[in-house]
């Protein structure tokens, strides 16, 4: 699978991911399987945010709402990893419905996309290609 994403998108989220840190970033990714096409940083509200993120729930609620009413699709979440590593953990998996939303991790100046289902990395990850847009 492959899902096409701007690289403005794609820097922004870096930029975010770099200015959080040592805490992790996180937000929501819009558009579909197929193309992400924006973006938005959201506050972490877990309770330690240096190891984990959580999603603020009024800006997810937030966004939801708008998609019901027409506005931008929620494709997936994105968040980073502080340490490095853009790969799932374990915690990831623990976290992540296998609903097919996309996951962005930034760790390391680098990206990965994962399409959470059954099976796959820590058996909830299946990696999916990233296809930088030039805008």
């Amino acid at each position: 699978m492959r899902c096409r994403i701007s690289r403005c998108v794609a820097e922004a989220i870096q930029l975010a991911a770099a200015e959080a840190a040592p805490r992790e970033a996180c937000g929501l990714l819009f558009g579909d399987a197929q193309a992400i096409t924006g973006w938005s940083l959201t506050a972490n509200a877990a309770a330690d945010p240096e190891t984990r993120f959580e999603i603020d729930p009024g800006a997810l609620f937030t966004a939801l709402r708008a998609e019901r009413g027409g506005g931008p699709r929620i494709a997936g979440f994105w968040h980073s990893h502080p340490s490095g590593d853009p790969w799932p953990s374990a915690t990831d998996a623990q976290m992540a419905a296998p609903d097919g939303r996309l996951w962005l991790i930034a760790g390391g100046g680098q990206a990965t996309l994962w399409r959470a289902g059954h099976g796959g990395e820590h058996g909830r990850f299946e990696p999916v290609a990233m296809e930088l847009l030039l805008d």
